[in-house]
């Protein structure tokens, strides 16, 4: 299977490196930067273009890492000749784009689906099943944290909030999609931000979500902490309480003259990103709808657009849900 991924950046290394442990897979590079380019090509030993029409007349299967603002406009271009579509978190920038990807797709019979990673974190995982099958009685209350500094992106992107939609979209996301996979549909929601009084730089947020279960949920996303990124969970029902610290997690740290950093042993098939990617490839192969659907990607960028659309306005709102 040809893989053409799009955006020689981050994630487009993240994604590669896990396409190199599956056998039959071939990868190539879409960026328009010559240079960047060239850096992935040499390192994974590929091929690529700075044409994007090259890369998707000559791939079976598109794997977008673009910034969020593009995703919509590339993953139309891809649906239109027939080519499924991996998309990185979030979906899309705006509702409206979303929803044309997801419908455009579904009218076309082309896989997509957008990367929600953190269901396949185990520690994340676990929390779900544990939640799911009673282990906490009756779940009544969660708390999530995520962040670390400011990520830097091309041309700084990440700090144009009218292009990334700050921690809100861009980093928040991730435990709103858990949040609902987990407890159901949100109510309303109640967030302050601090980009998004600038629009643009490093931003701060806290969300409060009230499910229709009943839960509520409180949801720290940062850009904003120098120490290094860090993600916690807790969730506390009638019969227990699930907690987990990503800083305390790592069972070996290793200390250099480089620093310090924790790592927690896994087989490399373990990875959440090889996990996540695996099981897209496998309903492309096996026609059979992704693990995450395009409407999972849907909802979860409704309710970040929803937290936004509080913190601008100072009120509560209720996220649109989809399909309708």
């Amino acid at each position: 299977m040809r893989i053409g991924i799009l955006g020689a950046g981050g994630m487009g290394n993240v994604h590669a490196a896990q396409y190199r442990k599956m056998p039959g897979v071939e990868i190539f590079f879409f960026d328009r930067k010559e240079e960047r380019l060239q850096k992935l090509i040499e390192k994974y030993q590929a091929d690529g273009w700075t044409e994007l029409s090259r890369v998707i007349e000559n791939v079976d299967v598109i794997d977008i890492c673009l910034p969020t603002d593009l995703h919509a406009e590339i993953g139309l271009q891809a649906i239109a000749v027939g080519k499924p579509i991996f998309v990185e978190k979030p979906i899309a920038r705006t509702l409206d784009e979303a929803i044309s990807l997801v419908e455009a797709a579904e009218k076309a019979k082309v896989a997509l689906m957008p990367g929600q990673v953190v269901r396949y974190f185990p520690e994340f995982r676990k929390a779900h099943d544990l939640v799911l099958s009673g282990q906490v009685g009756r779940p009544a209350a969660a708390r999530t944290r995520r962040g670390g500094p400011a990520p830097k992106g091309s041309s700084d992107w990440f700090m144009d909030h009218e292009r990334s939609g700050g921690v809100l979209l861009d980093l928040a996301i991730h435990d709103f999609d858990w949040l609902r996979w987990t407890f159901g549909e949100v109510d309303h929601l109640y967030s302050r931000s601090v980009g998004l009084q600038a629009g643009s730089g490093p931003d701060y947020a806290l969300t409060t979500l009230t499910f229709d279960s009943g839960v509520v949920a409180h949801v720290e996303a940062t850009w904003m902490d120098p120490s290094g990124f860090r993600t916690t969970l807790e969730v506390a029902g009638s019969e227990g309480l699930i907690q987990f610290d990503s800083k305390d997690q790592p069972a070996l740290r290793v200390s250099t003259s480089d620093g310090s950093r924790g790592d927690t042993p896994r087989a490399p098939l373990d990875d959440p990103y090889y996990l996540e990617i695996r099981g897209f490839l496998d309903a492309v192969r096996d026609g059979t709808p992704p693990p995450v659907s395009g409407w999972d990607g849907v909802n979860a960028l409704a309710i970040s657009l929803a937290a936004i659309e509080s913190a601008q306005t100072g009120k509560v709102v209720v996220p649109q849900r989809f399909p309708r």
